[in-house]
C-alpha cells in the first residue's frame, strides 16, 4: 500500500467508527497488506483522532493466546489505543445501538505510575512502573463488514478498541503473583467463564512489557498515568441483546457493566 491508500483507509475507518456503518475488510481490498502497513494505518487513525481533540488515556493488548495468534497469522500480540471518549463509568448503561458487533472481555488493567519506554522492557521493569491494577471490562468492536480474517483487519481498526469499564479498587502489585489471580465471569447472575492471569502470555505484566517494546518501534511510550488493559482471561463473548455482566477477581475486587437497547 502507498501513503495515499493508507491515509484513505484511516479516514474510512474513522468514519465507520463514528457512523457505525461497516466498510469492506482491509484484507479484501488489499489481500497482500502486511502487519507493518496495518500498524501504519492505525497510527494515521490515531493522529486523526488526536487532531479532532481526543486524548490517549490508555492502551489495549489483544491476541495474547498462541492459538489466536496462529489463527490470524501472527507471532505476537496486537495493540491499540484507548481514547478518553472510550472510557465508560461503571454503573452507566451502555447502549448497544452505539456499538458495532460488540464483544466483552474481562481483563486485568495496569495503571502506570511512571513512563515505560522500550526497547528492553521486561516483566520486572513493567511491574516497577505500575502503580497498581484494576479489574476491567474491555468492549471491543469491529468496523468491518465481515469478521476479521487476518491480523491486519484488526490492527488497522485500532485492534477493535471501543470501550473500557474500570473497577473501583486499585490494588498495588507488591506481594501479588498476577499469574495466579483467578476470575469468575457471570452474565445476568449465571457463571459463564472462569480464568486466571496466567492466560495472558503466562503473566499479564509480560503483555505490558511487550506493548512498551512495540511502541518503541514508533518512538512512542506508555505514559505516566495511562492504563493498560492487558488481555482477556477468557474467550470473548458477543453481546447481542440487553444483559448485565460482572467479573469478580481474586484480591482485585470486581467490575460490572449493563447493556441496554
Amino acid at each position: 500500500m502507498d501513503e495515499k491508500q493508507m491515509e484513505q483507509m484511516a479516514k474510512e475507518i474513522l468514519q465507520a467508527q463514528k457512523a457505525q456503518k461497516p466498510i469492506v475488510n482491509l484484507t479484501d481490498r488489499f489481500p497482500d497488506v502486511t502487519v507493518a502497513e496495518a500498524y501504519a494505518i492505525q497510527m494515521k487513525l490515531v493522529q486523526l483522532r488526536l487532531k479532532s481533540g481526543e486524548k490517549i488515556v490508555g492502551r489495549k493488548i489483544g491476541l495474547c493466546a498462541k492459538a489466536n495468534q496462529i489463527m490470524f497469522g501472527v507471532d505476537e500480540p496486537i495493540y491499540g489505543h484507548i481514547f478518553n471518549t472510550m472510557v465508560i463509568p461503571e454503573g452507566e448503561p451502555v447502549s448497544l445501538s452505539k456499538l458495532a458487533k460488540p464483544v466483552i472481555e474481562a481483563e486485568i488493567c495496569f495503571v502506570m505510575k511512571e513512563e515505560l519506554k522500550g526497547p528492553g522492557v521486561d516483566v520486572a521493569k513493567a511491574l516497577a512502573a505500575t502503580a497498581g491494577v484494576l479489574p476491567a471490562f474491555e468492549i471491543a468492536g469491529n468496523r468491518y463488514k465481515e469478521q476479521r480474517k487476518k491480523a491486519p483487519d484488526g490492527i488497522s481498526d485500532d485492534s477493535g478498541a471501543c470501550g473500557v469499564v474500570l473497577g473501583g479498587q486499585l490494588t498495588p502489585v507488591n506481594g501479588i503473583d498476577l499469574r495466579l489471580i483467578g476470575m469468575v465471569l457471570d452474565k445476568d447472575g449465571e457463571i459463564i467463564a472462569t480464568g486466571a492471569g496466567a492466560a495472558v502470555l503466562g503473566n499479564p505484566a509480560q503483555a505490558v512489557a511487550s506493548l512498551a517494546n512495540k511502541l518503541a518501534e514508533y518512538d512512542m511510550s506508555i505514559g505516566k498515568g495511562e492504563f493498560i488493559i492487558s488481555g482477556s482471561l477468557h474467550a470473548a463473548f458477543f453481546v447481542e441483546k440487553p444483559c448485565s455482566y460482572r467479573a469478580l477477581f481474586d484480591r482485585l475486587g470486581s467490575v460490572s457493566v449493563r447493556f441496554v437497547s
